[in-house]
């Protein structure tokens, strides 16, 4: 072995990848010729471990298309392999024995693929090829054992590769987004997902029942690339089965559907660092709970996060909305919950959009009781006494949507007596519970105080309550997304007509222009 590491070294050197490549098809072709240069296998495997990059690179080439050949010529051993340094029986032919032997090379080939995942140069081209070799494999199997379904896949393989993508210590996303091509083939997707599984499972037992964050990032870059099939009767498949399709596992959506939920509920019963766990809840509402089996798992993981508050507990506002809607979830304390999320942060986060579409739905129902909703509308209007122009625009219409719905809210804005001292206002903006903030004996004075506004259009959105409201609701969605930026682009493209700067035109300093010119001309 040190003699082939120094002749290795040598030809790193030595040779250019030009030479190299020449080598490597050259011993390609003294294998494939004859079984008497078989030997010349080992120069080729030996450049899998060369420190030169395309010399690697131009190894893994030659390895593919050299086992692609003997797989279709049938010169690998099939059956259970005896190790290598297994004396092997004498009643064991010479055309066994060789094949055995030519087995033996295929899976070093293997493992030094796997071992080049973890290599950034080289690791795209090792998952391309290891993906052949499962396809490969599916066509020419190198197990004689029947499997209970009776079909065969290459799982060894795979695994192999999910191992390589689920590192623990290295981020290996950009590979997992070569291998997300991959995915969209039925068998490759439900058995990536039993896998997974499996990893998740041996990492954390391996880490004494922790999981390191950047494995936990990998997962979720790999799980988050699954793209769930639609259609009931599946058939891409990149190992092809010749019979008996239908009642194969990954030819069935309901038992994709099955591993789906398995391998997220063991994702996510781990703990997840904040940042992750936001990417989870984004993605929870499209693309995981309209796959799984039972969606009503998700309770409790969005319930505490609903329970954490701050974007968090924004996020989980979707999930959160799903499983009320279209599963009957029970929540007590949701709207109290929601009520306390009304701070003025609300107005500066990223997911202000997201969060004010889904309290418009979750405020929607004529049903609500008229404390709560009178709740809701004055804890806004006393925010918007601080928020942002752009926030504004939306919150105004919002609250007069709120009031529209609910009638019995119009005393919050026909009030008399509310502006004899606006400093005993009833309202205690600090009670956390919207049934005890006395917001029915208050009025929506915040809302007039910004007809002073500076910006007109918040003035002119103010200017709304003194008039009488009408029936139909103001549509807010296109309100949701308004940035500064748009509202200053917007403002840049107004053309204003010429005004005059002064009242009166310009008369001198003292007195008028031509006593000024006299004056001075006396002096001199």
């Amino acid at each position: 072995m040190a003699a082939r590491k120094e002749k290795r070294a040598a030809r790193s050197l030595g040779k250019n990848g030009d030479s190299a490549r020449q080598e490597l098809d050259t011993k390609l072709r003294e294998v494939l010729q004859s079984r008497a240069n078989a030997n010349s296998l080992f120069d080729i495997l030996e450049y899998l471990e060369s420190e030169n990059k395309d010399d690697v690179l131009a190894a893994i080439r030659t390895c593919a298309k050299l086992f692609e050949a003997l797989l279709e010529k049938g010169e690998l051993y099939i059956g259970n392999l005896p190790a290598e340094d297994e004396a092997l029986p004498d009643s064991l032919s010479a055309e066994d024995k060789y094949k055995i032997w030519m087995r033996h090379r295929y899976n070093s080939c293997v493992s030094c693929l796997g071992e080049q995942l973890h290599t950034a140069s080289s690791q795209e081209l090792a998952l391309c090829m290891l993906m052949k070799f499962i396809q490969l494999e599916g066509r020419f199997p190198l197990e004689s054992a029947i499997w209970k379904d009776g079909y065969r896949f290459p799982r060894h393989l795979l695994k192999l590769v999910i191992d390589g993508l689920l590192q623990e210590e290295k981020d290996c996303s950009a590979v997992i987004l070569r291998f997300q091509e991959f995915l969209e083939y039925d068998d490759i997707r439900y058995y990536t997902m039993s896998v997974v599984i499996e990893r998740i499972a041996q990492v954390y037992q391996n880490n004494k029942e922790t999981l390191p964050s950047i494995f936990l990032n990998n997962v979720f870059g790999l799980l988050s690339s699954i793209n769930m099939p639609q259609d009931d009767k599946l058939s891409n498949f990149l190992v092809a089965q010749k019979e008996k399709v239908d009642e194969w596992k990954p030819a069935k959506l309901m038992e994709h559907k099955k591993i789906f939920e398995r391998v997220w509920m063991g994702f996510l019963k781990h703990k997840l660092s904040v940042s992750l766990y936001k990417k989870v809840l984004l993605i929870l509402h499209e693309s995981i709970l309209p796959h799984m089996t039972k969606p009503t798992l998700m309770i409790d993981f969005l319930t505490v996060a609903y329970d954490v508050g701050g974007a968090i507990s924004l996020l989980a506002l979707n999930g959160l909305f799903i499983l009320i809607h279209q599963h009957n979830l029970e929540y007590p304390d949701f709207y109290k919950k929601l009520y306390s999320l009304l701070d003025p942060s609300v107005f500066h986060v990223k997911y202000r959009a997201r969060f004010f579409h889904l309290a418009n739905l979750f405020l929607s129902s004529t049903h609500l009781p008229v404390y709560l909703v009178a709740a809701f509308a004055k804890r806004l209007s006393r925010l918007s006494l601080t928020a942002p122009p752009q926030c504004l625009i939306m919150i105004i219409p919002f609250i007069c949507n709120l009031i529209r719905r609910h009638p019995a809210c119009r005393p919050l804005i026909h009030r008399p007596s509310a502006e004899a001292d606006l400093a005993s206002d009833p309202f205690i903006m600090e009670e956390k519970d919207p049934a005890k903030s006395c917001a029915l004996e208050s009025s929506l004075w915040e809302l007039e105080a910004l007809q002073n506004h500076y910006y007109p259009n918040v003035l002119r959105a103010a200017n709304v309550i003194s008039r009488a409201l009408s029936t139909q609701e103001s549509d807010i969605s296109e309100l949701l997304e308004l940035s500064a930026y748009e509202l200053f682009e917007k403002e840049m493209k107004k053309k204003f007509n010429t005004v005059p700067l002064e009242f009166e035109p310009v008369e001198g300093l003292l007195g008028k222009k031509h006593d000024i010119t006299a004056e001075h001309f006396s002096l001199l």
